[in-house]
């Protein structure tokens, strides 16, 4: 499917996440350990802010990550203290710059990882279930939008994890409706350039893989030596398909339907529990 990192803390350059870890999110484009596939080179994207109440910038490109000489070029212009980044792997839909994470509407980025199942059977119907004053905000064709836009109807903006919650109860709905037995399968993250709220989740219960970062406390006291550890400061925090390095203790799973809220260091936890609007 996809790969996706996003991070929060110290403003630090895009590489050293991007392309400077042993396992970094262009390493995981070509090959990847956890993915459902092994190569994701049907484009990408990165969005990040200057200041937590701008609208975020984005650039995204239908080339192979690896092989974009401006993404590598931007990565060592850019720093920023919360960003998103998404390497690509299609699922019946083209790739095209419009299709590509993360997805922005106002403050809020988007991307997502994994599928709407038979999303031509019920693509119709969840399309006619977003908001009309969102609708024409929708550029791609990709279900991870419509999913977006979907959670934006519901409430995103206000209460996220609710939001998300009912996005999922709908699409599932929907699926069942149509014969789908298993509509979903995420891992998402939403983020308005305060907060991250990240979620993974499945109908069969076999989602995606997603990793987040323990306390950076901690890890610089194990290593007080490494200087990415040192440079994104006490608070950061990580969320990502998979580890960026093997360093031991830096990594913990998240598991089966959980949420998870990082906000200036403040982390919380629920269960992801998807009920109808």
């Amino acid at each position: 499917m996809c790969r996706w990192v996003a991070y929060s803390g110290n403003p630090v350059p895009l590489e050293m996440l991007l392309f400077q870890t042993n396992h970094s999110l262009i390493d995981q484009s070509v090959y990847s350990h956890l993915g459902a596939t092994t190569t994701n080179g049907d484009g990408f994207g990165i969005g990040w802010y200057g200041r937590h109440d701008e609208i975020p910038y984005l650039y995204r490109c239908v080339n192979p990550a690896w092989s974009d000489r401006n993404l590598r070029e931007a990565a060592r212009a850019i720093h920023a203290p919360l960003f998103l980044a998404h390497v690509r792997s299609a699922t019946d839909t083209p790739v095209q710059e419009t299709n590509c994470h993360p997805f922005r509407h106002g403050r809020w980025l988007f991307v997502h990882n994994g599928l709407i199942r038979n999303y031509h059977l019920v693509r119709r119907d969840l399309m006619l279930a977003v908001g009309a004053e969102l609708f024409t905000s929708i550029e791609g064709s990709t279900d991870s939008e419509l999913m977006f836009f979907l959670a934006l109807t519901y409430g995103l903006e206000t209460d996220p994890v609710a939001a998300l919650e009912r996005m999922v109860a709908v699409v599932e709905e929907t699926g069942r409706r149509h014969g789908v037995e298993q509509p979903v399968n995420m891992t998402v993250c939403a983020t308005d350039g305060e907060q991250l709220v990240a979620v993974r989740y499945s109908s069969e219960a076999q989602s995606r893989s997603l990793f987040h970062s323990t306390s950076f406390r901690c890890l610089r006291k194990l290593y007080p030596d490494n200087p990415r550890i040192t440079a994104v400061g006490e608070d950061a925090f990580l969320v990502l398909s998979e580890p960026l390095s093997d360093l031991p203790g830096v990594w913990e799973e998240v598991p089966e339907r959980m949420a998870i809220v990082a906000k200036r260091g403040d982390i919380t936890k629920q269960c992801f529990n998807p009920r109808l609007p």
